[in-house]
């Protein structure tokens, strides 16, 4: 039987709309963020999930507890974002204007291409499976929640897909993802399910 994975990604947050680099940073969901949550808990009312893990940062904790009020919520350091490092709480325009070329050359193919300082994409892709094998093993044939992050799911859905476009696989704020592990092997079923109609 297998493990059915529900990757949840947190709800949108004012660095997000401000479209700055947040990965280890710990911010808090915007107004917007805590209704898109309170919506997708109501998607989610009728499936009956087994164990609820989540990174350890605060918008997807607080994510969590509203679409999962009172219910055992198990905190995973490793299912954090990427580390940006020098890029954090920067945007776009910023990072360009002091990295240049090198910051474009990540863009292109980030697994190839490494900023200093930033968490490299490979590390960040092992972690980020590690933790996830970890889960499946300790859960065979249950239905799993997993509250996380855009460049989390992004770089575990990359992987299963074997494509190296991670920046194409990052869902949506307040989105839902489906995996199905069987014998140790993850199965897409659906990406990037949506809350809401945006």
């Amino acid at each position: 039987m297998a493990t059915k994975l529900v990757l949840i990604r947190h709800g949108t947050t004012d660095c997000n709309r401000q479209k700055r680099y947040c990965g280890y940073k710990d911010v808090s969901l915007s107004r917007e963020g805590r209704a898109q949550a309170a919506h997708l808990s109501q998607r989610l009312k009728y499936l009956k999930f087994d164990r609820i893990y989540c990174s350890d940062r605060k918008r997807c904790l607080q994510t969590a507890r509203i679409i999962f009020d009172r219910k055992r919520i198990i905190k995973v350091k490793d299912l954090r974002e990427i580390n940006f490092g020098v890029l954090e709480g920067l945007r776009h325009k910023e990072i360009v204007k002091k990295y240049g070329g090198i910051y474009e050359k990540w863009l292109v193919n980030p697994f190839k291409n490494h900023i200093p300082r930033v968490e490299a994409m490979n590390a960040f892709k092992r972690r980020v499976q590690r933790s996830i094998k970890k889960i499946v093993c300790r859960n065979p044939g249950k239905t799993i929640a997993v509250i996380c992050h855009g460049g989390v799911i992004g770089v575990y859905v990359s992987g299963i897909l074997k494509s190296n476009d991670f920046w194409r696989y990052i869902p949506g704020a307040a989105s839902m993802t489906l995996v199905e592990c069987l014998k140790g092997k993850p199965r897409l079923k659906k990406f990037n399910i949506a809350a809401q109609a945006h």
